[in-house]
């Protein structure tokens, strides 16, 4: 690897890591370990602001709000929502508890790979938003709203080919975690409810 390449590679891991993290809880939860009698969801709105701006660049870091290659050139406002619409959707109908509520969600960020970054290093797909939700009977607050960090390792390079091969794309990927993201946040918001 030359001197360039290597810096360049470097340089790039940098500004991965400046983008990842998240927010911590003291509930620590493991896929599959999430608990499910939580809350019944009643309705989720999902608002992806066309305030977010698109980047359609090919390079390797984009300062845009949005950039996703998953789906072909189109709206990515609404492609965005169409993928947490399915994933928190998806992720919302496994749950089960005595109090319904409602689940509305603002995209803040939605930064995937492009093109020249996933074939050649991978990353993080950067994903925020902010999460309210409301006790469906009365619309009163469960809980303040709050900014979550959902981010998700994103292939790279042979990664990402072997990937895509097995069916495991980055839509189906984003999606499926952002079922489980739903999943725990409201888990997470539940207990800090009942005091445990």
């Amino acid at each position: 690897m030359s001197v360039l390449k290597a810096t360049m590679a470097v340089a790039f891991a940098f500004v991965l890591a400046a983008c990842s993290g998240g927010g911590k809880t003291k509930y620590e939860f493991t896929d599959g370990k999430i608990p499910q009698n939580t809350y019944t969801v009643s309705s989720i709105n999902i608002s992806v602001p066309e305030t977010l701006v698109v980047s359609e660049a090919n390079q390797y870091y984009p300062n845009a709000d949005i950039v996703w290659r998953g789906d072909p050139p189109g709206d990515r406002h609404k492609q965005v929502k169409a993928i947490f619409e399915e994933g928190m959707g998806r992720g919302a109908k496994a749950l089960s508890g005595s109090k319904s509520v409602n689940v509305n969600v603002q995209v803040t960020r939605f930064h995937s790979l492009t093109e020249r970054a996933r074939y050649a290093y991978g990353g993080t797909h950067s994903i925020r938003f902010i999460l309210s939700v409301t006790d469906a009977s009365t619309g009163q607050p469960i809980a303040p709203a709050r900014e979550v960090h959902a981010d998700l390792e994103a292939f790279g390079g042979d990664d990402a080919v072997r990937a895509d091969f097995n069916g495991q794309t980055q839509k189906v990927r984003v999606t499926n975690h952002l079922a489980l993201v739903i999943q725990r946040e409201l888990a997470v918001i539940y207990l800090e409810e009942s005091g445990a």
